[in-house]
């Protein structure tokens, strides 16, 4: 028995016999019937066998094709067989034709396992690790290049961009880095002689004092703020060059970017780093020794006696001996990553983010290198 769901003339009937459905197309459809096509074509749900039968049509246009073709291909996802029947041979070539040039959606991949995924995960994060290494001694490799024909030819030399890189790096950052330490000092004198003071030991909060800040934190957190304002800065500055195309002028110009960008940036912080590691350490030897006088009375006088008495001069030394290298990190990690923007602003932002982390992070763990170092060695 047949069931005609569009009794009468039309551009399409849908008739179903059975566990058969038939799609006619009948007289010639173009686009004035695209809108009724593709609405009753959208209702037709997916059945074992399906006919699209163009006996009756005298002529379809490319949109009615494209509209048959996305109709089929979605019934045989779905599971039904469909079958094109009564197609005269330039109907044939055009369907056949708009079948071609229709994409074919790539499969979804099933979604990997939780260790797959994680393995995956860190496969990626180590290889970007390794390309960002061998970016930075490309980088730093570059650096030293350039400094040593520098040294050979004092010509090239950028005496007036050095100047205004220290100015920049160093003399500017003076006041927070000197705040940041006095604070330092103050805190290890509060909570050390919260602590001493339990065992009667209160004058040997001077030596907690010399140590931590001469040793390590001193030079240690100079490092971290410098890094945060100096790292970015170099980034910020190479990188809204680099998108306005001003470095590919300067090799058109001939003009090295290495010299010109590179060299006084990082020779600027190697020069500047130690001298604000020595302001932290006296800011911070200040800050103790003002909270020693007013928390447990230990006069300035006698804070100096015991600090010159019980703290060793290697402890200076070993604290700014680490000055040149953090320097040197963090002035190749800004550098490198300047050079590594792309043409966009969203680029330049994620550049001078990565650029402030990942100096940060490379001056602990150089911090940590040199103290397991210096332990071994005894010093």
């Amino acid at each position: 028995m047949t069931d005609r769901t569009h009794p009468g003339p039309a551009a399409l009937d849908i008739e179903n016999a059975g566990e058969a459905q038939h799609l006619r197309f009948a007289g010639r459809v173009g686009i004035d019937n695209l809108a009724e096509i593709q609405a009753r074509l959208a209702g037709v749900v997916a059945a074992p066998r399906v006919v699209i039968d163009l006996s009756q049509a005298d002529m379809i246009d490319t949109s009615i094709a494209w509209v048959i073709e996305t109709t089929r291909r979605k019934l045989v996802d779905a599971g039904g067989t469909v079958e094109i029947k009564g197609a005269a041979p330039d109907l044939a070539n055009l369907l056949d034709t708009v079948a071609e040039a229709m994409p074919v959606p790539e499969p979804v991949p099933a979604p990997p396992g939780a260790l797959i995924a994680l393995l995956t995960g860190l496969g990626k994060a180590m290889t970007g690790l390794g390309s960002a290494l061998v970016e930075f001694a490309g980088i730093l490799g570059l650096f030293l290049a350039r400094l040593v024909q520098s040294v050979l030819r004092p010509r090239r030399f950028r005496l007036t961009a050095l100047v205004h890189h220290c100015e920049a790096v160093g003399v500017q950052a003076v006041p927070i880095v000197a705040l940041m330490a006095f604070l330092i000092g103050i805190v290890l004198a509060f909570q050390g002689s919260a602590q001493l003071r339990q065992f009667g030991a209160e004058v040997f909060v001077v030596d907690l004092i010399a140590i931590s800040i001469l040793r390590e934190l001193g030079i240690l957190l100079t490092a971290i703020i410098v890094a945060g304002r100096t790292a970015s800065a170099f980034t910020a500055a190479i990188g809204s060059m680099k998108m306005r195309e001003e470095i590919d002028a300067m090799h058109t110009l001939g003009i090295d970017p290495g010299h010109a960008l590179i060299v006084p940036r990082v020779l600027a912080m190697v020069v500047m780093l130690p001298i604000l590691g020595l302001i932290a350490n006296l800011s911070g030897l200040f800050g103790g020794a003002l909270m020693s006088w007013v928390e447990l009375g230990i006069s300035p006088a006698m804070f100096v006696t015991r600090l010159v008495e019980g703290t060793d001069v290697e402890h200076v030394i070993v604290g700014l001996v680490k000055a040149p290298v953090f320097a040197v990190l963090i002035g190749v990690i800004g550098c490198q990553a300047g050079l590594g923007v792309g043409k966009t602003a969203e680029s330049l932002g994620r550049m001078t983010s990565s650029a402030v982390v990942a100096a940060i992070f490379a001056v602990i763990l150089a911090d940590a290198l040199f103290s397991i170092f210096f332990q071994r060695i005894g010093i």
